[in-house]
């Protein structure tokens, strides 16, 4: 009965879900419109560990659908910070917060108009221990995954910004 149920109330709602103008934001694979302009998305160097590691994250999600002519740049600053949170008894640290925050623009390199200013970032507890090389390890690999989350979110709002624009242009 209750599989009757459930189905009924799914052919009941889905002309509401076709119109609420919901879709795949890359429909059409590598040639859809929004895989084609992140992969248009130049990125510079970014200073430091944290942003060759960035760099390295950002352009391997752009370039998804391969290599195209830059039409966009992204400019990135990040800030890497590392901080003590628990401390013991004798003052020594237990607990550090690694913090990486980007603040990044997406500008069009033809007019120099900027589509986005944004900020992102992300964080991560690390476990200092006994040995000074597994803590190093442990703070290196936080800074990694870092890196990647925070490029997920970065080219997320990229690709979105990128399909409002496409919109946005299409309909004029």
């Amino acid at each position: 009965m209750r599989g009757v149920l459930a189905l009924a109330a799914l052919l009941a709602f889905s002309p509401l879900l076709a119109g609420c103008g919901l879709q795949p934001m890359y429909a059409g694979g590598g040639n859809a419109a929004v895989a084609q302009g992140l992969a248009a998305v130049d990125v510079p160097s970014i200073p430091g560990r944290a942003g060759w590691l960035m760099r390295n994250a950002l352009t391997d999600r752009l370039g998804v659908a391969g290599a195209a002519a830059p039409r966009y740049r992204l400019d990135v600053r990040l800030d890497d910070s590392l901080e003590g949170l628990g401390v013991l008894g004798d003052d020594t640290i237990s607990r550090e917060r690694r913090i990486l925050r980007a603040r990044y623009q997406l500008v069009d390199i033809t007019s120099d108009e900027i589509l986005l200013d944004a900020t992102d970032g992300a964080d991560a507890g690390i476990d200092v221990v006994s040995s000074e090389y597994a803590t190093i390890a442990a703070e290196q690999k936080a800074l990694e995954n870092l890196a990647l989350e925070v490029a997920d979110r970065m080219v997320t709002r990229v690709a979105l910004t990128l399909r409002a624009r496409e919109k946005g242009q299409s309909s004029e």
